[in-house]
């Protein structure tokens, strides 16, 4: 089969030269942004409250470190439902479009984080109350599986060739919105009495995300369809079957850009789960640091990640996708082992920058190259499908389970040292990928074939 001989559809570049585009492509980022920071408002603070009091508020009859362990697996089931949602609404947003997958998704991550402040407590109902909090979990990562990736897919579809890392880089600003609306949240609440916290504070940041799921809601309904999409829907059905028809290939050739994909976000998520997730938990329960650190200290990251994800976007349209995916994740291999022992010192200062670099590195700077990078390695064909389900297997495999694995290993082990090095190992799985992944900048998103396939194309082995 040889992939590049069919001529693309194209879709103009003066997509935006138009008031109604121009118009179209502001809800579609604006929408975008809210939608991603929604979905970060909803595992930021589930993470936060995991951390700091959902351990004692559901778990209440175990020791600390079980107790944590607990809590922590009940944030990773979320991530177990991402893969089903991802599947679901992918295929819903490559047969349908992406506007009809965005608007359901607000609905369900925003109801479902409501409805977790509106849980009754271990005290109150007995284990009925880790139950529903499962539940809502559940509901929250089926909605999320979709999220990232159509935020991604809808901006780069969007963005003009020349400016995709730059545009698409939005999503990450909107994760570290919904990060930095989370933190600023949870510092204000952890301020109150112990007694006032564990008994209605804790409420009060998931209670108040309904205003952004709403306002988001409300410019997905009147976003226009993307410019792939809309010019491309009939002819991507009918040459998709024509190639389906003459592909022989076997099920890793064909899916190779998959594969590449799981790897480069294992060596994301699971680092950045580290940083904002676990290491919280880790500094307040373990090392008996004041809970209000680690909280500020994801505050003040946040508020940096608004310059280093433009940067690293802008980093990604100036040398090229790999290279600057491949330095993020030298730059976490190397700081994985010098910044567990220094926590160790407990030092406030020390503490805070720990947690302010690792976050700036895994989970602003990489994902910030991450967006465009993702929705270029794939054709037009099956892209939201393919890219969602590698992006949440990915989590599952490193992010979503990264809080309990290392939990699991200080019960175990009692010491800081297998947790650096399970950090180690999760970045270098992204830094070997980087090798085995293509250059995708500039690439067409027009074309109906993944961007592994113009590799093998040119090597002559399609």
């Amino acid at each position: 089969m040889e992939p590049t001989q069919s001529a693309p559809v194209l879709v103009t570049e003066d997509a935006l030269s138009t008031p109604e585009g121009k118009k179209s492509f502001r809800t579609a980022t604006l929408s975008s942004w809210l939608g991603t920071t929604m979905e970060y408002v909803d595992f930021a603070l589930y993470g936060l409250a995991t951390a700091l009091v959902f351990n004692t508020l559901f778990f209440p009859e175990s020791s600390p470190t079980i107790a944590l362990l607990a809590s922590f697996s009940t944030y990773a089931v979320g991530f177990f439902a991402r893969p089903v949602g991802a599947w679901f609404f992918g295929r819903i947003g490559d047969r349908h479009g992406r506007k009809t997958v965005m608007v359901i998704t607000i609905a369900l991550m925003g109801g479902a984080t409501t409805l977790i402040g509106l849980l009754p407590t271990y005290d109150q109902v007995g284990a009925l109350a880790p139950i529903l909090l499962l539940i809502l979990r559940v509901l929250q990562g089926f909605g999320a599986g979709a999220e990232l990736s159509g935020a991604a897919i809808v901006l780069t579809e969007f963005a003009p060739v020349k400016r995709r890392g730059l545009v698409a880089s939005i999503v990450a600003l909107g994760s570290n919105s919904g990060t930095l609306l989370a933190s600023t949240a949870w510092l204000l609440v952890v301020q109150l009495p112990k007694e006032d916290l564990t008994s209605w504070g804790w409420r009060i940041p998931f209670l108040a995300s309904i205003l952004i799921a709403g306002f988001a809601l409300v410019l997905r309904r009147t976003m226009k369809e993307t410019p792939v999409f809309a010019k491309q829907r009939e002819q991507i059905a009918a040459r998709t079957e024509a190639i389906r028809a003459v592909d022989t290939r076997s099920f890793w050739r064909r899916n190779r850009a998959f594969f590449v994909m799981l790897g480069l976000r294992i060596g994301e998520n699971g680092p950045s789960y580290m940083a904002q997730g676990f290491l919280i938990g880790y500094v307040a329960t373990v090392l008996m640091v004041d809970k209000s650190v680690p909280t500020a200290a994801v505050l003040i990251a946040s508020l940096i990640g608004f310059a280093v994800i433009p940067f690293a976007g802008w980093l990604s349209d100036r040398f090229g996708r790999r290279i600057t995916y491949r330095w993020f994740c030298i730059l976490l291999v190397a700081y994985a082992f010098p910044a567990f022992a220094l926590i160790q010192s407990r030092d406030t200062a020390v503490v805070m920058a720990i947690i302010i670099v690792g976050m700036s590195i895994a989970s602003l700077g990489i994902f910030g190259v991450q967006a465009a990078y993702g929705v270029e390695l794939f054709g037009a064909r099956n892209r939201f499908t393919k890219m969602a389900l590698a992006k949440e297997i990915g989590s599952i495999l490193s992010g979503g389970t990264a809080p309990a694995v290392a939990a699991g290993l200080l019960a175990a082990f009692g010491a800081w040292w297998p947790l650096a090095l399970y950090w180690v190992v999760m970045a270098a799985i992204g830094l070997f990928t980087t090798f085995k992944a293509p250059e995708t900048r500039g690439r067409d998103l027009n074309l109906i074939h993944d961007a592994t396939d113009d590799a093998e194309a040119r090597m002559g082995t399609v």
